[in-house]
């Protein structure tokens, strides 16, 4: 009872009064600040000053809550800072200014510590009184609604319905708000099948451009003066940090378009001309595909079922960015999601959900890593695990041994072929003698574009093209030569542009692929010393179909065209 004892030193209580105060202490087993204010022994300024004094810490006067970000308030989480009575208020210099009212408090200090080491942070602890705790856990609410309140005039924004015409969104600017703008942004990328928006400042305007089927397309430039505005807006939506303008940060929201829940993943990127903002559409219906409409051959295809059926092993799938690597995997996923089955996912970030499924997303910034997560992971029980990307040799090693110890392991690498995938793993410091009893598959892919069925012309093919298909027929496995039948005169399929495809020639993409096997000759060459070479040699004896040659096989279907091949080249 140290702040009743003081106040008598000061002369503020009698004795009387003292004692009846410490026997209400003692009875209502509340805390004596609570008691005195309560009371009204003293004002509640005057009473922490003395605290202040008493334990030599600082107190922490006149707080703006409007001015904590909901990301600082939440380095302390809602329920922590309720039930142990300490609120983050500002991040100075990495480290986080701490509010308590009890910092003598052994269990909150305990707690504070905890959050310390999770979340890599020092802090520093200043006092505060309760009526500043108070409207600070108002702004958690206050902030959390602001979030809430955005989506919804979002939704609200899309359900009303607007045109998407780049011409109709400048005009449109003029006369509605930067909310209806954004909105009108957003539909336009979900309604032209948009994979990214980028959102970039020049010197006299703001250029607006949309990824479609892998290509950037500049579609709308609208005035400079609007880029803080509509810059601001993507931030509250995304809950990222609105005066926060000198390093990148990342977020995500989701909302309806019609009847479909989109996901948008945000990131802002600092550059000498202001903030430049992409927005990846995430679009189950785009980007979550049945297996059957990846473009894998039925050979391939009949490859991956027959490895997936057994009860351990690591299938890879590899090939640069934005090859569609990750959406191989949530089709391979989608077949393996049975009842009887427990799949436990770690991405970064966690891009569709799929229902049954429980998936995880790394943060690196707390120093949960794909190394880390894994670790925890086989303690789930497991059957089935798919790790997002293996970037380093401590997740090399650990998805290996998860693979070896009974576990069917799906992820994602990056090299240019089938043929890398051995080397590269034991460059990520895999031992060469645990690569033939673990990996199962390697499936190395690209995405190219789909012809538009509707207004796709049947042309004679060139002499040329004749001869460069003629030529890669040749080194077609046997058993695909005999299938294919090449007339006297060869048609092929060429672009045209519609309506339906936006007058692109092209609708979607579909993926080229080749699938490398793990059969007990390949296992002999990775274990007597291999090179790129030996590996190439055993994948022709297994009659691979490479990607290029998978692509002129499409060709002749009539699903794309050669320009699309050569491109792969």
């Amino acid at each position: 009872m140290a702040l009743i004892d003081e106040l008598a030193k000061k002369g503020v209580l009698e004795k009387d009064k003292l004692d009846s105060l410490k026997e209400e202490i003692k009875t209502s087993g509340k805390k004596e600040e609570e008691i005195i204010l309560a009371r009204r022994v003293v004002s509640e300024d005057f009473l922490f000053n003395l605290k202040s004094e008493y334990l030599k810490v600082p107190l922490k006067e006149a707080v703006d809550p409007n001015e904590i970000s909901l990301e600082v308030l939440e380095m302390i989480p809602q329920e922590t800072a309720k039930n142990y009575n300490m609120v983050s208020l500002a991040k100075k210099n990495k480290i986080l200014e701490v509010g308590m009212i009890y910092p003598e408090n052994l269990d909150a200090q305990e707690a504070l510590k905890f959050l310390s080491r999770r979340g890599k942070f020092n802090y520093r602890v200043f006092l505060i009184t309760p009526s500043t705790l108070n409207k600070i856990l108002r702004q958690y609410r206050t902030l959390r609604k602001e979030v809430g309140r955005a989506i919804e005039e979002l939704e609200e924004e899309l359900k009303i319905g607007v045109v998407a015409k780049p011409g109709e969104i400048e005009r449109l600017v003029e006369e509605a708000p930067i909310s209806k703008v954004v909105a009108v942004i957003l539909r336009y990328a979900v309604e032209g099948k948009a994979s990214d928006i980028h959102i970039e400042p020049a010197k006299d305007k703001l250029r607006i451009r949309f990824r479609v089927l892998g290509t950037l397309h500049s579609s709308i430039f609208l005035p400079i003066r609007l880029h803080l505005a509509i810059v601001s807006r993507v931030k509250v939506l995304s809950n990222l940090k609105i005066d926060e303008t000198r390093i990148p940060q990342d977020g995500r929201f989701s909302t309806k378009v019609e009847t479909r829940e989109i996901d948008f993943r945000v990131s802002t990127f600092p550059t000498t001309l202001g903030e430049k903002v992409v927005i990846r559409v995430l679009d189950p219906n785009i980007g979550l595909k049945k297996f059957e409409e990846l473009g894998l051959s039925k050979y391939g295809s009949d490859i991956i079922k027959r490895q997936m059926k057994k009860s351990y092993g690591l299938i890879l799938s590899t090939g640069p960015t934005g090859s569609g690597k990750t959406t191989t995997l949530y089709a391979i996923l989608q077949l393996l999601n049975e009842e009887g089955s427990n799949i436990v996912t770690l991405e970064d970030p966690v891009e569709y959900f799929v229902a049954g499924v429980n998936q995880s997303q790394v943060k690196p910034e707390i120093d949960y890593t794909f190394a880390r997560g894994l670790r925890h992971i086989i303690r789930q029980d497991p059957d089935i695990i798919m790790v997002g990307e293996i970037r380093d040799s401590e997740t090399a090693n650990l998805v290996t041994h998860a693979a070896l110890t009974g576990h069917i392991v799906l992820s994602t690498l990056h090299t240019s072929n089938s043929f890398g995938v051995i080397p590269r793993l034991i460059d990520l410091g895999v031992e060469s003698f645990l690569i033939p009893p673990t990996l199962r598959l390697a499936i190395a892919q690209r995405l190219i574009r789909r012809l538009c069925d509707d207004c796709k012309k049947k042309v004679k093919a060139k002499e040329k093209i004749k001869d460069l298909i003629l030529k890669e027929i040749q080194g077609f496995p046997e058993r695909i030569k005999k299938e294919v039948k090449i007339p006297q005169t060869l048609f092929i399929f060429e672009s045209v542009g519609c309506s339906k495809c936006n007058n692109s020639g092209f609708s979607g993409r579909i993926g080229v692929f080749e699938v490398l096997e793990m059969t007990d000759q390949l296992a002999e060459i990775i274990l007597e010393g291999f090179s790129e070479k030996n590996i190439e040699e055993e994948a022709k004896r297994q009659a691979m179909v490479t990607m290029k040659q998978d692509g002129i096989l499409k060709v002749l279907e009539g699903i794309t065209t050669v320009e699309e091949i050569i491109s792969l080249s």
